[in-house]
């Protein structure tokens, strides 16, 4: 009996170590003119934002985590309305009465109560300024000619975090409209094929801006150390490699 109960304890103490790794999330933090940024790697295209306060969610998906389990949000930013992007059921998890939600118009057929932004639109949101800007496939199309992404449809986020400028793309490739992006010092580019960009087209994106950190994310099984190769003699990007796989 006694052996009995101790397996019983340890197959429990077992079971809570595991449910606690899988929160264990890589983070990494940033001095701003408004105090900390502290940025959550999660996996895939999600992230989460803690600053002066504020928990910001980014694209939250419960297959990349148990968002029961996770801080309510006090802001929300979706990309586009693919399932890897918007999960309805995530955000319920950390959703509240104050909770502000950041998305398309896409997004709004699937979640209601959330302002819609278009590529071009900033809004002021809980005292952050967000820029929603173009995000969109030229290259890779579907089987039917259409572009996994449509211009138009989805959108990147640049953050205003005091003054740090974080860009978020989305789903996208080396589009134009990246030359127009100014004084960015963390940004995120999607690199998987065949939706977003190769590490050929992310280091070609990069050096449109020139962001003083670089994370690529969505990256799949893509060989993250291509893009660390590639941006190894511009000496103005830092590219860093964290698990979102």
């Amino acid at each position: 009996m006694r052996n009995f109960i101790l397996l019983i304890v340890f197959l429990f103490a077992f079971f809570m170590v595991n449910v606690t790794a899988q929160q264990q999330f890589e983070e990494d933090v940033f001095q701003t003119s408004q105090g900390q940024l502290k940025i959550t790697f999660i996996g895939h295209a999600t992230l989460m934002f803690n600053f002066a306060g504020k928990i910001i969610h980014i694209d939250p998906v419960g297959r990349y985590a148990d968002y029961s389990k996770m801080p309510k949000a006090d802001l929300i930013l979706v990309t586009h309305e693919h399932s890897d992007h918007l999960d309805p059921e995530a955000i319920k998890a950390i959703r509240t009465p104050k909770t502000d939600i950041i998305y398309t118009e896409k997004c709004a057929e699937k979640v209601e109560g959330g302002t819609i932004m278009h590529n071009g639109d900033a809004e002021t949101v809980q005292g952050i300024k967000i820029e929603a800007v173009p995000a969109y496939n030229i290259v890779h199309k579907r089987s039917n000619g259409i572009p996994f992404h449509p211009r138009g449809l989805g959108n990147g986020y640049v953050i205003n975090f005091g003054d740090k400028r974080v860009y978020v793309a989305g789903d996208t490739e080396n589009i134009p409209e990246m030359k127009q992006l100014k004084n960015i010092d963390i940004a995120f580019l999607p690199m998987n094929l065949p939706y977003t960009m190769a590490p050929e087209m992310v280091a070609e994106a990069a050096r449109m801006f020139c962001p003083k950190i670089l994370y690529p994310y969505h990256y799949g099984q893509t060989d993250t150390s291509k893009i660390v190769e590639l941006l190894k003699d511009d000496r103005d990007i830092e590219v860093r490699i964290r698990k979102l796989s």
